[in-house]
């Protein structure tokens, strides 16, 4: 018999989904974000909000209403090849070679490192990443526990803490908003750059990756039937993307206040470090560790459970045992080559991924509209493919983006692609492989 869900189980879910989505980044990118745009920081936090959780909302909306098993189901509409790279590529990025490295990394380098001596952090950062590692594993290995974990355990005690700081910092502001200096990179196209940063959160791409996770959730709790599912995905989303927003907001204002009493910090963990230690000295460099340490765990328990699964259905001949293996052990070898290495290898790769998840998720959710259409798929994601290759490659570092080749092709995409300086040159090429998709399935009748 079909289970009818209660408010309270919707709230468990979003709270869950809240803590898969909260970690590194949504905690330094806020932050440093409110620094850098000063009194500009209400229409920057717009443009973040846009793809911090408009991106990702979108993307839960779209696992649930294209009735997918998860990201691989989805994208078979394009072809089955594609939706086999494509899956490995995002996972990979959003799991053992970036996101979950830089987890480790950012819970060491701001909840840790002040206490060390500098001389003897790799050796701390060796040690820490492993026991962060294996108790990531231990949490990963019962995916079906994740709710009880996550959802009612380490988010509620994540959230509390974060609420004590952020009430220091609003009841005591160290400074206003109004009269706060802008950076150059925030005093033009203000929105945009607001928007291009909520790149940094990966919660889009993450939205297609924890989509599985939410099925398998909901339907273990007792919830069957296709509609159901896609209704129930939608309502656990909504709590989980309100709560994020909330928070976001909340940490970038508090970003700007900071300049009041510190100057502009290289990055929003040494910002949040000097908030926490300000208000409450030891106890408070104490307090953002807990923070930090408790919002990475919780999100890489949920990156290590939605690769295990995913790459089980994709090769279900290996034991879910072995790729939570995988998704423990890599990233615990990577993350010992420092966050800035990390940020700065996974820049372009994000740039050449984030066009062809968004277009990805559009298209599920105007599926109906052109009946889903292959043709429409897979034109719209061909035009996308070559602007997002543009953009991989104009993150990319100098070594690589200083070749004359990679120079003329720029000098290309910047002459005929509208957007591709602030990082969108995909838009235009998106939109017109859409309405020739559209067109060719017109007079081709393609399904």
């Amino acid at each position: 018999m079909e289970k009818k869900l209660r408010f309270s189980d919707y709230l468990f879910v979003g709270s869950m989904l809240f803590g898969l989505f909260f970690g590194a980044g949504n905690l330094i990118f806020p932050v440093h974000m409110g620094q850098e745009a000063g009194s500009n920081v209400f229409m920057a936090n717009l443009g973040f909000l846009v793809t911090g959780i408009g991106l990702p909302f979108l993307g839960v909306v779209a696992i649930g209403v294209s009735r997918s098993n998860g990201l691989y189901d989805l994208a078979t509409r394009i072809h089955k090849t594609y939706a086999l790279i494509f899956t490995v590529l995002l996972y990979l990025v959003i799991g053992p070679f970036f996101a979950l490295p830089r987890l480790a990394t950012t819970s060491f380098e701001i909840g840790l490192a002040p206490f060390l001596p500098k001389e003897n952090h790799p050796l701390f950062l060796a040690l820490f990443s492993l026991l962060f590692f294996v108790a990531a594993w231990a949490f990963s290995r019962k995916p079906s526990k994740l709710l009880v974990y996550v959802g009612k355990f380490l988010n509620p005690v994540f959230l509390v803490l974060l609420g004590v700081l952020l009430a220091f910092a609003f009841f005591k502001p160290l400074g206003s908003i109004s009269g706060a200096t802008v950076q150059p990179a925030y005093q033009q196209d203000v929105f945009i750059t607001g928007f291009t940063q909520g790149y940094n959160t990966l919660d889009a791409l993450a939205s297609l990756a924890f989509g599985i996770i939410i099925i398998n959730t909901l339907k273990g709790m007792g919830v069957q039937k296709p509609a159901t599912l896609a209704i129930d995905t939608v309502k656990s989303g909504f709590i989980s993307i309100l709560l994020m927003g909330i928070i976001y907001s909340l940490l970038a204002f508090m970003g700007t206040m900071s300049l009041g009493r510190f100057d502009l910090s290289e990055n929003g963990g040494i910002a949040l470090a000097q908030i926490a230690k300000h208000y409450l000295g030891t106890a408070g460099s104490l307090l953002l560790a807990l923070i930090v340490i408790i919002a990475c765990l919780k999100t890489a328990i949920g990156l290590i459970s939605a690769f295990a699964e995913t790459f089980v259905e994709l090769f279900p001949h290996r034991s879910y045992s072995l790729f939570v293996a995988i998704a423990s052990i890599l990233p615990c070898l990577f993350a010992n080559i420092g966050l800035t290495k990390i940020i700065e290898f996974s820049t372009p790769v994000l740039m050449f991924v984030y066009p062809l998840a968004i277009t990805l998720i559009l298209l599920a959710l105007f599926g109906p509209l052109f009946k889903q259409r292959a043709s429409v798929y897979r034109m719209t994601t061909f035009f996308t493919l070559i602007a997002a290759i543009f953009d991989g490659l104009n993150a990319s570092p100098a070594i690589i983006r200083d070749t004359s080749l990679v120079q003329n092709l720029l000098g290309l995409a910047e002459n005929y692609l509208p957007f591709f300086a602030i990082g969108m040159g995909w838009i235009l090429p998106a939109s017109v492989g859409f309405i020739l998709g559209l067109v060719w399935s017109v007079f081709k009748k393609t399904a």
